[in-house]
């Protein structure tokens, strides 16, 4: 199990279109992808857990990766983040 925290950067925070960016580079791996916020642990797959964090701008988020490409998983959604979620 891999974790890192990162600040969310994109001004609008994760509404529909930037939770859809994070969920799609979730897929790619076959490793569980998570991310905590606020206490509450969330499923990155899911566009659905992702909206239902409602997390803003400036929030920090920890994701949390776990399984055989892990390492991998982490390096792209933490670079897919402070890319800034195609904004």
């Amino acid at each position: 199990m891999v974790k890192a925290k990162i600040k969310l950067k994109n001004p609008t925070g994760l509404h529909l279109r930037p939770a859809g960016i994070l969920c799609n580079e979730a897929v790619k791996f076959d490793c569980s992808v998570q991310f905590q916020f606020r206490g509450t642990v969330s499923n990155a797959k899911s566009v659905l857990s992702v909206l239902g964090a409602c997390i803003k701008s400036g929030d920090e988020i920890e994701f949390i990766c776990d399984g055989k490409d892990e390492e991998e998983a982490l390096s792209a959604m933490l670079k897919i983040v402070d890319d800034g979620l195609g904004e």
